[in-house]
């Protein structure tokens, strides 16, 4: 079939001149904006100016504003975007930075602030001491809290949490190792074990997701009785045992962690005190150390449960290390938590020789 024009009334194949000019030399369509170079470096520009302001902004000394990257400043921006959203300047209460420094170093560990949705709000400075990195490089690890945790606890650190959520003010804790950095690594062969101990706080009224707050204390769990942290807590004691743990002497703070007197414990075995699911470890232990390991030296840890004046058990960190012809324990009181965490990770009591 053939196509006439509707201009000439020719056959369209045999003529397209009568085609209006405006027709036969119509532009083409206009591309889509393409970037340039010089486009691109002055966006470039741009962001950096944007990101040397946001800087600028950041209540850090000019040494270490030097010192951050921009994945670090943004980091750092949304962390303050987040604390001032829980915490209005206006609300505030005003604080010293000298008692603020003051009070962090009497701490036993850290404090961390989480949002209702588990987001990184504020973290005190002297995490440095106990996981061996600063706020910005913890930062760097992610935004969550779970970011900054061994991942195979994560399914039960948001249970907790979402528990802590739906009764505010109850307290929970979990324990886990938290991410440090790799000259701590190398010296501790591995992660901080830590306890992260907190409820969530509604900072305003009425409450909702945008106004509550999980308020904690981070406390290192001791790995050794030589840590440094040991020697200044107030959860140890020692006793000291004959080769078949009769105690022969105590120091006086058993009071405060067993409510016992020093003399009530002088002459008792040691078993008497355990519970009696934990003989096999405690033997196991007091095998290694009166028969096996050479003098001065510590026989690994076992954790116990111990009997209390009143009845309840709690939960010991035993170290036990031979002097001659005495055995002397090292106990460090622990958390529920903690114990349940470190007993997952103890070995078995050998059998019997």
């Amino acid at each position: 079939m053939t196509i006439f024009c509707s201009h000439c009334h020719r056959p369209l194949q045999a003529e397209m001149s009568c085609l209006p000019s405006r027709v036969k030399q119509a532009p083409s369509a206009p591309r889509p904006f393409r970037s340039t170079k010089s486009a691109s470096k002055a966006r470039r520009d741009q962001i950096n100016a944007e990101l040397q302001a946001l800087r600028s902004l950041l209540p850090i000394s000019a040494q270490e504003k030097e010192r951050l990257s921009y994945l670090h400043t943004m980091a750092l921006v949304c962390l303050r975007l987040r604390g001032a959203q829980l915490f209005p300047p206006g609300l505030a209460p005003p604080e010293g930075p000298a008692l603020g420094t003051e009070l962090l170093s009497l701490l036993p560990g850290f404090l961390l602030v989480l949002s209702a949705d588990s987001k990184l709000v504020y973290i005190s400075e002297n995490v440095a001491q106990v996981l061996g990195l600063s706020v910005v490089e913890l930062l760097a690890q992610g935004d969550t809290v779970f970011d900054i945790l061994d991942g195979r606890v994560g399914e039960d650190v948001h249970k907790k949490l979402l528990l802590a959520r739906e009764e505010p003010g109850r307290e929970v804790t979990f324990v886990s190792e938290m991410r440090t950095s790799k000259a701590f690594r190398l010296q501790h062969g591995g992660n901080r074990v830590v306890a992260v101990c907190g409820r969530f706080v509604a900072l305003r009224w009425p409450p909702s997701p945008s106004t509550t707050a999980f308020l904690a204390l981070c406390t290192p769990v001791v790995q050794s009785p030589t840590d440094s942290e040991a020697s200044s807590q107030d959860d140890v004691f020692q006793s000291m045992h004959l080769l078949d743990m009769t105690i022969i002497d105590v120091t006086e703070s058993v009071t405060y962690h067993l409510g016992y007197c020093r003399e009530e414990l002088v002459g008792q075995s040691w078993y008497s005190l355990l519970h009696p699911e934990d003989a096999e470890l405690a033997a196991a232990q007091h095998r290694a150390v009166a028969l096996g390991a050479e003098a001065g030296a510590a026989a690994g840890t076992a954790v116990l449960r111990a009997l209390r004046k009143d009845r309840a058990w709690t939960w010991l960190r035993v170290w036990a290390r031979r002097d001659g012809g005495c055995i002397t324990c090292t106990c460090r009181c622990l958390r529920e938590e903690e114990a349940a965490h470190l007993r997952a990770r103890q070995p078995r009591a050998a059998a019997p020789p």
